[in-house]
């Protein structure tokens, strides 16, 4: 017994519906992109001057909008252990099991001294081609 299954086709109102819910897709696909490609900028400035365990790291950057979950912020951490650019210790803590503080490193300082440059050029570069002065 065979079954043939009918490709319904789309009314116009249905294809236009479509079309915008791809395009709100792609938008919040580069959204998220956009977000993730500073991440990790944002969170060697939030450790510039201040050691802090990751939920600290998490509210920051939920405060700031970042729009940042647990499962993404531990293995960016992580990466940036091992690329040399941070390092943790673990402190007990008054109200549960001990917190690894992260901190940076020397060369996690002259790496976001640089990312700090770049940051400037590129938001004075993309100001001028958006036109936002």
């Amino acid at each position: 017994m065979q079954t043939t299954f009918l490709k319904q086709s789309r009314s116009p109102h249905e294809k236009e519906l479509h079309k915008k819910q791809k395009e709100i897709m792609n938008v919040e696909n580069t959204k998220a992109q956009m977000r993730k490609g500073v991440l990790e900028y944002c969170i060697l400035s939030i450790l510039n001057g201040k050691d802090k365990y990751a939920s600290e790291i998490l509210e920051t950057l939920k405060d700031a909008k970042m729009l940042v979950v647990e499962g993404t912020i531990y293995p960016l951490l992580t990466r940036l252990k091992n690329a040399g650019l941070l390092s943790y210790r673990w402190e007990e803590s008054t109200s549960g099991p001990p917190r690894k503080y992260y901190a940076l490193t020397e060369t996690g300082k002259l790496f976001l001294k640089e990312l700090n440059a770049t940051w400037d050029e590129l938001r004075t570069a993309t100001n001028l081609v958006t036109n936002n002065k």
